[in-house]
């Protein structure tokens, strides 16, 4: 029996209970429907199920006036005209063997809805078990989250009061600092000005220069066209009038001045273009030499700013111990070139003592080198490191 023929055999007895059927009317009926529609024997929990009423001794004299009213109608239509003996006995027993059928498939359709229902409770029970896994992982997945977020908290309460401690000494350097700033950014601004001026300056040249090129082509593009006019009107009339060949000549001679005029024209363009782009080199020179002044003060700003990031005791401090060498690889390479900015090229070689050293930069390296007895600190990706070679007593005796 389906879920829609539980829910049919509902309405059918709320149908009946709101038209005023009394208990004994609801239970005939779900008995007859369980018993005849669907082969179910009608039971006190299946009839009390689609009834909803009726007590516990109620029920069962329901059901038995169901079967007693199912015998007597049996009996009846039996022994309605003239039935033998033998011939009622086999009815009888086929009304038993018919009952018996009923039961049977009664039981074959309640243990396939046994095997569905136990089904179901496996499937329910192994999605349980999933989800308790699940639960398992999440809840493990949550306190390492929050083990995560102890650690980023206390990270977070680090770098808080590390940063306040640069805070404090940047807030030391900031006002000298800052004055310099502004007079660079003055600076600047100056520069950009005058490099905007050029820039101008040159494109006006440029546009200048594409007219005249412009004009140029048109020049030779219509004394061309001519040429050829002329050439394909005297091809067409040389044949049929040969007395005109002294005019056609005259008109060629014309047209070759006119010719010789552009190519002077075209000559006098190309040094009019000529003196433009020596100008646009000139200025194309200067703005390089701005650029260079520029990357200059911007080095020294940034020199400016890695001083003000440290104090001058301390880099005076790195820079003796570089010189003794005091300091290791791993120390210099650590130190990159924050002292950079304090390194000063000292007055003599320590291996001639008379030679002035000289520091030199290619990109990111450095080198200082003596030019009197060329002693040098090989390539160096900081002042302090080409420091502290060129001032190693062993590498200044072996050198």
């Amino acid at each position: 029996m389906n879920d829609n023929a539980r829910e049919e055999l509902r309405r059918e007895i709320e149908n009946m209970r709101a038209n005023g059927a009394r208990r004994q009317e609801l239970s005939q009926h779900a008995c007859k429907r369980l018993f005849f529609d669907f082969g179910i024997r009608p039971s006190i929990a299946a009839v009390r199920e689609f009834t909803q009423t009726g007590s516990a001794s109620d029920i069962p004299k329901d059901i038995e006036a169901f079967w007693t009213r199912i015998r007597a109608t049996s009996r009846v239509r039996i022994a309605e005209g003239a039935i033998p003996d033998a011939l009622q006995e086999r009815a009888g027993e086929l009304l038993g063997q018919l009952f018996a059928e009923a039961q049977l498939g009664a039981r074959v359709s309640l243990d396939a809805e046994r095997a569905e229902m136990q089904a179901a409770i496996d499937a329910s029970e192994s999605r349980l078990r999933d989800a308790a896994v699940r639960h398992t992982a999440i809840e493990e997945a949550f306190q390492r989250s929050e083990a995560r977020a102890d650690a980023a908290s206390a990270r977070a309460a680090a770098l808080e009061a590390e940063l306040s401690a640069l805070r404090g000494r940047e807030s030391d350097a900031h006002g000298g600092l800052q004055a310099l700033i502004n007079r660079l950014e003055r600076e600047n601004d100056a520069l950009s000005k005058r490099l905007e001026h050029e820039q101008t300056t040159n494109a006006d040249l440029r546009d200048r220069l594409d007219e005249l090129q412009g004009e140029l082509r048109q020049n030779t593009e219509h004394y061309a066209g001519q040429i050829k006019d002329a050439v394909r009107e005297a091809e067409r009339r040389v044949k049929p009038m040969l007395v005109e060949l002294d005019s056609l000549r005259t008109m060629s001679a014309t047209y070759q001045a006119s010719v010789r005029d552009a190519g002077q024209k075209e000559f006098e363009f190309i040094q009019q273009l000529s003196a433009s782009k020596t100008r646009a080199d000139r200025l194309e020179v200067q703005v390089r030499r701005q650029s260079d002044e520029i990357d200059a003060l911007a080095r020294e700003r940034d020199s400016l700013q890695s001083r003000g990031a440290m104090s001058d005791e301390v880099g005076r401090v790195f820079c003796a111990l570089a010189t003794q060498g005091r300091l290791s690889a791993d120390e210099l390479a650590a130190l990159a070139t924050q002292v950079d900015a304090h390194v000063h090229v000292p007055m003599r070689c320590p291996v001639c003592e008379s030679g002035e050293p000289e520091l030199s930069q290619r990109e990111d390296e450095y080198d200082l080198s003596c030019p009197e007895c060329a002693h040098t600190s090989g390539t160096a990706s900081s002042k302090l490191a080409a420091l502290a070679g060129f001032s190693v007593k062993e590498r200044a005796e072996a050198t």
